[in-house]
């Protein structure tokens, strides 16, 4: 079963604000105990404005590792990609070393990105924060409604996605929820129906994220209405 927390924001900055602050003390934390922070990242407009502030954040920057939940099966530094977000918004303006930068190999093609992906994260037992958003359609990463969301690998595949790229490698539900937290960020109104259906109890792809902590919402939107 699922257990979820409920943090409702008035504005989308407002939540963006939250969570560079709860971010910025989970990695100080993270490197005080255990000399490293690995976090993986999530693709979307909320999660760019974070990532554009975190760029100011006063931490050990080469203590950090990143990981993506998901990629699109695009050519590497494609506009579309995930990585190519977030190295534009952040990581090109902080000291975090390439080689803890994990991109997800997704030039390769699906199938061939995935298993590589995979093998690298052989030696990653558990990820100290997983970051993700929610489609209209319940999805998270690139686990869509009528797809496979787990395997007994690392990293899934996809085909034939129903929003394109149709081509995309995304982290399975068992190796999103091996985390010490998974967040999401759920912001706008296109996203209150899936947020509802979450809510109450729906099997959606991301009710299948079952970390042993439990899960955290975090919206702009009063579902409980």
């Amino acid at each position: 079963m699922q257990s979820l927390r409920w943090h409702r924001f008035d504005s989308v900055n407002a939540l963006c604000a939250q969570i560079v602050t709860r971010i910025t003390t989970a990695a100080n934390e993270a490197i005080n105990a255990r000399g490293a922070f690995h976090i993986v990242l999530a693709g979307g407009s909320t999660p760019q404005v974070v990532y554009e502030q975190l760029r100011d954040i006063n931490t050990d920057w080469n203590s950090w590792f990143i990981y993506y939940g998901d990629e699109r099966c695009l050519p590497s530094g494609d506009d579309e990609r995930n990585d190519t977000m977030a190295q534009q918004s952040w990581l090109d303006h902080v000291a975090i070393p390439s080689v803890q930068i994990y991109s997800m190999p997704a030039e390769l093609g699906a199938e061939q990105g995935a298993a590589k992906y995979g093998q690298q994260l052989l030696a990653r037992q558990e990820f100290d924060l997983v970051l993700l958003g929610l489609g209209e359609d319940g999805h998270t990463a690139s686990l869509f409604p009528s797809h496979k969301i787990d395997v007994s690998t690392a990293a899934l595949a996809v085909h034939a996605a129903p929003k394109p790229p149709p081509e995309r490698i995304s982290l399975t539900a068992s190796r999103l929820s091996a985390a010490r937290a998974v967040w999401f960020l759920v912001a706008g109104p296109q996203k209150h129906e899936a947020l509802m259906r979450w809510e109450r109890g729906e099997d959606i792809p991301a009710a299948h994220i079952q970390p042993a902590a439990g899960v955290d919402i975090f919206t702009d939107f009063n579902a409980a209405n």
